[in-house]
C-alpha cells in the first residue's frame, strides 16, 4: 500500500506536466509576440514628427502635421486637414513608393 502512494505522486506531477509545458508553449508563441508589437507600436507613435507619412487604423493615408498630447492633425489633401487620435496612426508610410 505505501508503494501505490509513492506511485501516484509522481503520476500526478506527470499528469500537470503537459498542461504546463502548453502554458509556457502559448507564452512564447502568443504572449510575448504580442506583447513586443505593443512596445513597438508606443515607440513609434513616441517617435512621430511633422512631415511624416503615416496610415490610420480607418485606412487614411496622410502627413502629419502637428502632434498634440494624444492627437495628431493630419494633412489627407490640400487644404484638408482632420484630427486624429494618436492611438490611430498604425504604420509608417514614409518609406513606401508613391503614385
Amino acid at each position: 500500500m505505501a508503494q501505490q502512494g509513492a506511485g501516484t505522486e509522481t503520476n500526478a506531477f506527470s499528469a500537470f506536466l503537459p498542461l504546463i509545458l502548453i502554458v509556457v508553449i502559448f507564452y512564447f508563441f502568443m504572449i510575448r509576440p504580442q506583447v513586443k508589437r505593443q512596445k513597438d507600436l508606443k515607440k513609434f507613435r513616441e517617435s512621430l514628427a511633422k512631415g511624416d507619412k503615416v496610415v490610420t487604423t480607418g485606412g487614411i493615408y496622410g502627413k502629419v502635421m502637428e502632434i498634440k498630447d494624444k492627437a495628431i492633425l493630419l494633412q489627407i489633401d490640400d487644404n484638408v486637414k482632420i484630427l486624429v487620435d494618436k492611438s490611430a496612426v498604425v504604420k509608417d508610410m514614409s518609406d513606401a513608393p508613391t503614385k
